[in-house]
């Protein structure tokens, strides 16, 4: 499986790319028939919450999978950045969930803020989360290709914290974007 998947990273990467922003569009649109999913109201109800809360650790995660390989701690690098695909992969999972089933969230604040701040803000962090997704997906499978001593001559490195600082700034707007839908309006 390694020697297969490191002769086609780039294009496993395109595959699961389409894949993975198909669905979430899929979702957004409300192609996805509602009737092919369970219903929980109080679920749906705490997934905000709960999505705020991954984002907060896989900020934390992916801050401290950096320190790590700067340190030159590469075992600790590469959990703590498995674990903040996997809070992504939840993070979606619940958003995708609840857009299908509820559909966006409606802004309750004022025309100004939402046309000048939270427009804006809500369309960058869509916006960087969609161009993660292949670029999260390209160093996931140079990692799991590659012995670690031929990951320091692929790409992993540059497009990684490309990538890192892309998805750290989606998860930080998401967060200013959840306290404006939930706590400030």
């Amino acid at each position: 499986m390694q020697l297969e998947t490191r002769d086609h990273v780039p294009l496993l990467t395109a595959m699961l790319s389409i894949a993975a922003l198909g669905l979430i569009f899929s979702a957004v649109l409300g192609v996805i028939p509602t009737r092919l999913l369970p219903r929980s109201e109080w679920f749906i109800g705490l997934i905000p919450h709960l999505n705020v809360v991954i984002s907060v650790i896989a900020i934390g995660t992916i801050i401290g999978g950096w320190r790590a390989i700067r340190r030159g701690e590469v075992e600790s690098h590469r959990r703590r950045m498995l674990a903040a695909f996997v809070l992504f992969g939840a993070f979606l999972a619940f958003y995708l969930y609840r857009v299908t089933l509820e559909g966006p969230t409606d802004f309750g604040g004022p025309d100004t803020v939402y046309q000048f701040l939270y427009l804006p803000m809500l369309a960058i962090h869509i916006l960087l989360a969609i161009i993660c997704v292949p670029l999260l997906l390209y160093v996931l499978l140079l990692a799991v290709s590659r012995p670690v001593e031929e990951i320091y001559r692929s790409r992993h490195r540059s497009v990684g914290q490309i990538a890192a600082v892309l998805w750290l700034i989606s998860f930080s707007l998401g967060i200013a974007v959840y306290a404006m839908l939930y706590v400030v309006y």
